[in-house]
């Protein structure tokens, strides 16, 4: 039964493959996305941004508001994950 299966459903691998490896990369990019280091180190740019004039005060709050909106989320993420 299990070779029949996998013969009727041959010309569906590239999908599941494409499927999986859309899967992959969507995983990578959320890992990135909430890597704690990472947001910290945009942080400081942005800090370094603010202090050499590139950001006015709103911008820089703005963009320090989101990141740290990501840093919550990435400990409440860790959390749900133990």
């Amino acid at each position: 039964m299990g070779l029949l299966l996998n013969l009727l459903t041959l010309p569906l691998a590239p999908v599941r493959a494409t499927a999986a490896l859309a899967e992959q990369i969507l995983r990578q990019a959320e890992q990135e996305f909430y890597d704690p280091a990472r947001i910290r180190r945009q942080l400081e740019d942005v800090a370094a941004l603010r202090d050499s004039g590139v950001l006015d005060e709103a911008e820089a709050e703005a963009l320090e508001e989101e990141l740290i909106a990501r840093m919550l989320a990435a400990t409440e993420r860790r959390e749900r994950e133990m």
